[in-house]
C-alpha cells in the first residue's frame, strides 16, 4: 500500500519543498496550472486495475466522510427526518392490518415500486457527468422492444396481470389482427418510460447545484468540469474545432432563450446537456426553471421520441425484414441468421403460453450474451463508482496541501 501511495504523495512532497520568500509567497518551479494538471493526472491513474489497494483505502474513507456529512444534514434537518419516519410508520400500520382495504394497497404498493424501479434506473443513467450506467440500452429498450414484439404477435396489448410487467404472455381471448397500432404500443409503455425519463432529470441536478453553489460562494470552483466550462467561456471568440463550438451553441441557446432553451436541449438526446446544468448554475437561473423544462423536455418529448424509434425499429415487418437481410450476408448469412430465426421463434412460444406455466428450460445464446453484457456494464459502473470515490478523497488530500501552504 505504501508503494502505491507513493506517486500520490508527489505534490505534497512538492507543495511542502516549497520555500518562502521575503514577501511571504512561495518559489515554486512550477505554475500553479501546471501543478493542478499534473496532480489531475495523478487522482486518474488512481484505478482499481492499476493501484487496487490505495483504490480501495481512499474509497472507503470518501465513504466514511460522504457518511458523516450526510448524517449532519439529516441532523440538521431533524424535524422533516422525524416526520417522514411518522409518516412511514402510519403508512407501515395501514399496509399491515387486515381490511378490505388490502387490495388497494397491494395495487399501490405495485404502482409504487414500478415507478421507483424505472426513477433509480434513470437516476442511475444521467448521474455522474455522464459516466452513469446506460440504462436505456440495457433495461427500458429492451422492455419496450419486448412489449412491441409481443403486441404483434397477440395483435393485443391486454396482457394479464399478472404474470405483466414481470412476463409478458397473450390474453386468452383472440385480437383482431391489425388492430396494432404505434399508439397503443406507446400507451402502454408510458408510464415506466417516462418514470424513466423523470429519473434522468433528477440525475441532471448534481451539476447545477454545483455550479450555482460555486458562483453564490465566491470561491474558485473545485471541479474540473466547472472550470473547464470558465475556461470556454474566457476563450470564446477563438473556439475553432467543432466540439468547442458545439458545447458554445448549448451555452448560448440556454442564456439567451431561457426555460424553451433548456427544453429543447433536453427533448433531444445531448450528450452536451451537461453543459447546460452547468450553464444554468452559473448564471443562476432559478431552479423551478431549470428542472421544469428539463423534466418536459426528458419526461415528455424525449421520450416520446426515443419509444417511437423502438417501437417502428422493432415492428413485425421490419423485424422480418432484418432476419432476411441477415441472411444475405455473404458466407456468414446462413449460420447468423439461424439464431435469431431460433430465438425469434422461442420469444413467440414464450407468448403464447398460460400464465401459470413455467417458462421453457432452453435457454438461447442471444439472451446468455445479453445477460452477461448486462453484468459486465453493471460492474464496469460500480467498478467507476469505486474510482471516483477514490480519486475524490484523493483531491480532498491535495487541496488541503494547498490549504496549508496559504496559510504558513
Amino acid at each position: 500500500m505504501a508503494q502505491n501511495g507513493g506517486d500520490l504523495e508527489l505534490p505534497h512532497r512538492r507543495l511542502g519543498g516549497a520555500k518562502e520568500q521575503p514577501n511571504g509567497k512561495f518559489a515554486d518551479p512550477l505554475s500553479l496550472a501546471e501543478r493542478k494538471r499534473r496532480d489531475r493526472e495523478e487522482r486518474l491513474e488512481l484505478l482499481l486495475w492499476k493501484k487496487p489497494l490505495l483504490t480501495l483505502q481512499y474509497f472507503l474513507l470518501e465513504s466514511l466522510i460522504t457518511l458523516k456529512e450526510w448524517t449532519c444534514k439529516l441532523w440538521q434537518q431533524r424535524a422533516m427526518v422525524l416526520a417522514v419516519l411518522l409518516g412511514l410508520g402510519f403508512f407501515s400500520f395501514i399496509y399491515s392490518i387486515e381490511g378490505t382495504h388490502q387490495k388497494y394497497v397491494q395495487y399501490l404498493e405495485k404502482k409504487f415500486l414500478w415507478c421507483a424501479y424505472w426513477v433509480g434506473l434513470g437516476v442511475l443513467s444521467s448521474v455522474g457527468l455522464g459516466t452513469g450506467l446506460h440504462t436505456f440500452l440495457l433495461y427500458l429498450g429492451p422492455h419496450i422492444a419486448s412489449v412491441t414484439l409481443a403486441a404483434y404477435e397477440c395483435s393485443s396489448v391486454n396482457f394479464p396481470e399478472p404474470p405483466y410487467p414481470e412476463q409478458i404472455t397473450c390474453p386468452q381471448e383472440d385480437g383482431v389482427e391489425g388492430s396494432i397500432t404505434l399508439w397503443s404500443i406507446i400507451s402502454k409503455v408510458r408510464l415506466e418510460a417516462c418514470m424513466w425519463g423523470a429519473g434522468t432529470a433528477i440525475g441532471e441536478l448534481p451539476p447545477y447545484f454545483m455550479a450555482r453553489a460555486a458562483r453564490l460562494s465566491g470561491a474558485e470552483p473545485d471541479d474540473e468540469d466547472y472550470e473547464e466550462f470558465e475556461e470556454m467561456l474566457e476563450q470564446a471568440e477563438k473556439a475553432q474545432d467543432f466540439p468547442t463550438r458545439a458545447k458554445l451553441a448549448v451555452q448560448k441557446m440556454v442564456q439567451k432563450v431561457g426555460f424553451f432553451g433548456i427544453l429543447a436541449c433536453a427533448s433531444i438526446p445531448n450528450p452536451l446537456f451537461d453543459l447546460a446544468g452547468i450553464t444554468c448554475g452559473h448564471f443562476l437561473v432559478p431552479f423551478w426553471t431549470f428542472f421544469g423544462a428539463t423534466l418536459i423536455g426528458k419526461a415528455v418529448f424525449k421520450m416520446h421520441i426515443q419509444k417511437l424509434f423502438v417501437v417502428i425499429t422493432f415492428s413485425k415487418h421490419i423485424v422480418e425484414q432484418m432476419v432476411s437481410l441477415i441472411g444475405a450476408v455473404p458466407l456468414l448469412g446462413a449460420s447468423i441468421q439461424k439464431p435469431f430465426r431460433e430465438y425469434l421463434e422461442a420469444q413467440r412460444g414464450k407468448l403464447h403460453q398460460q400464465a401459470g406455466q413455467g417458462s421453457p428450460t432452453g435457454e438461447n445464446w442471444l439472451s446468455w450474451v445479453f445477460e452477461k453484457v448486462v453484468i459486465t456494464m453493471v460492474c464496469y459502473f460500480v467498478c467507476s463508482i469505486i474510482n471516483s470515490m477514490a480519486q475524490s478523497y484523493a483531491k480532498r488530500l491535495q487541496q488541503k496541501s494547498y490549504s496549508e501552504e496559504k496559510t504558513k
